[in-house]
């Protein structure tokens, strides 16, 4: 049988009144069982609190009446003693749990009893009123039993209802699918799995129950990011849970020093984008302690907060807090970077640019096929002008590596697609940044933002590198750009001599290869 030690005051007689959290937890479960005999006497303003929650389709409210049952099995067994009372009870629409406990604790006055607390408040609260009192904040819960189907290469769990438990194993990138046993999971089994993960939650003190909704729950137990769903948001109880495998550095990932060299000095707006799997969060995690340990105070914006970070880095939830709370904290805390993990919805992306805007680094995850599809999904939530602003830098992660990094800039000049002079415009290019080759030229074109790939032919024949020797002889001062079937040609103003003639030659040679030339003066 376990022991266990808790603060008790003035206790003298084995009779006990439960807050409603210690009954969601299961903390009062296991602190009875080794207290055979005990009497606990539950307000009825409890049962009638869950089974409201319940209707709702709250989790935590299931899993407090699986508790509550529980408890009655313990009394059939003759193990414990459990009486309802509904001393004081008036029907109210707007049981909070803050009510519930009201009722709990003027219970354990009226009987004598002693009140068990689940948390330091709830306990200060009961000795303020002079009552005899227990504190279980410090109580251990056990492991979910759902963790058992996790191993050292086990990424995800799948367990539904009708089908049997499913493991992907691997790394980001390469993994396969395992099915477990060959038993199909039923609905009894995968709420009994729920129960513990929300019990578990409920009662350890770095866990957190992010979002409780009709039809679905997020819990984050530990380093485990669990996602509940039941009818009648799905057809059938499902959970998923995920864990992440390894927690790398940012020299782990063998950057090229030149992009080191942005993150300490330029890169202020960065994207991180790529498919569901591939590792955002943990290279977010990795540059989020990189620059902790350069001295700069970072902050991040979760939902639900399944980073794993030094205490150093502040961890807020989208949750718990609105978008407005969140801008004014941060704007007001000043940190020199804000991780946003991850970028879903418009508000989400409206607080990255605003911040960003304030002056704050912004360090954004969001999910992109393609490097060029992260940044699109800003076109049409800001002007084109301010997206270098913006974001400065996209890096784009595939199979847990960096597989391409975006710069991106402004500047007027003509679009690669126009021809005529006076169609120049301001135009956002997206460069590679470690080659400087030009991807990708953003521009507006009437009413419509057009996202042009810039593709550069190659020079199969030879030609470029005979047309450059051309211009080079005759305009040795002059600098030469080819852009797909174009020649940009960039000549200093003060190379006046003979210009005319010069850029006759060369454009009758170059139109002879089938370019067109492009001239401008700087």
């Amino acid at each position: 049988m376990r022991t266990m030690q808790h603060e008790i005051v003035g206790v003298k007689r084995d009779a006990y009144v439960p807050d409603l959290e210690s009954i969601i937890s299961g903390k009062l479960q296991r602190f009875l069982r080794d207290r055979p005999g005990s009497l606990v006497i539950i307000h009825i303003v409890v049962i009638e609190h869950l089974t409201r929650e319940a209707r709702k389709g709250s989790s935590r409210a299931i899993a407090g009446l699986k508790e509550l049952s529980e408890l009655n099995n313990l009394a059939d067994k003759g193990i414990i003693e459990i009486n309802f009372s509904s001393e004081g009870y008036r029907y109210n629409l707007d049981l909070t749990p803050d009510l519930v406990n009201l009722y709990s604790r003027q219970l354990a006055r009226g009987t004598g009893a002693v009140f068990v607390a689940s948390d330091q408040y709830e306990f200060l609260a009961a000795k303020s009123l002079g009552l005899r009192a227990v504190n279980l904040s410090g109580e251990k819960s056990e492991e979910p039993v759902a963790l058992k189907f996790f191993d050292k290469e086990t990424m995800s769990i799948h367990l539904k209802e009708g089908v049997p438990p499913i493991a992907k194993k691997g790394h980001p990138g390469d993994w396969r699918f395992v099915e477990l046993t060959d038993t199909p999971l039923e609905r009894v089994e995968i709420e009994e799995y729920a129960r513990q993960l929300i019990e578990a939650a409920a009662a350890d003190p770095n866990s957190f129950i992010e979002i409780d909704r009709e039809g679905s729950t997020i819990v984050q137990y530990k380093d485990y990011r669990t996602v509940i769903t039941r009818p009648p948001l799905s057809e059938g109880w499902e959970i998923t849970i995920v864990r992440p495998l390894v927690k790398l550095s940012l020299y782990d990932y063998n950057l090229h020093p030149k992009l080191i060299e942005r993150f300490n000095a330029k890169a202020e707006g960065v994207l991180i984008a790529g498919a569901p799997g591939m590792g955002k969060t943990t290279f977010a995690q990795a540059l989020a302690e990189y620059y902790m340990s350069q001295g700069k105070i970072v902050k991040t914006i979760e939902s639900p907060r399944d980073m794993r970070l030094s205490p150093r880095i502040t961890q807020y939830s989208k949750s718990y807090a609105t978008v407005g709370e969140l801008h004014d904290i941060l704007l007001l805390s000043r940190p020199d970077y804000t991780v946003f993990d991850e970028l879903r919805n418009d508000e989400d992306f409206k607080l990255y640019v605003d911040l960003r805007l304030a002056g704050i680094g912004m360090i954004g995850v969001t999910h992109a096929t393609t490097p060029i599809d992260a940044v699109q999904r800003f076109l049409k939530r800001v002007e084109l002008g301010m997206i270098p602003s913006i974001i400065d830098t996209v890096i784009f992660i595939d199979r847990g590596m960096v597989g391409k990094v975006y710069e991106l800039r402004m500047t007027v000049k003509l679009p690669s697609g126009l021809r005529e002079a006076d169609l120049s415009r301001p135009v956002v290019e997206v460069r590679d940044y470690l080659t400087g080759e030009l991807e990708y030229e953003i521009y507006t074109f009437g009413e419509q933002t057009m996202v042009v790939p810039v593709r550069r032919r190659r020079d199969t024949s030879g030609i470029e590198a005979k047309i450059t020797a051309y211009i080079s002889k005759l305009m040795p001062e002059a600098d030469i750009e080819f852009r797909g079937s174009r020649v940009f040609l960039r000549i200093p103003r003060t190379s006046q001599k003979g210009l005319p003639k010069k850029i006759k030659r060369i454009r009758k040679m170059v139109e002879k290869h089938g370019y067109d030339l492009n001239v401008s003066l700087i």
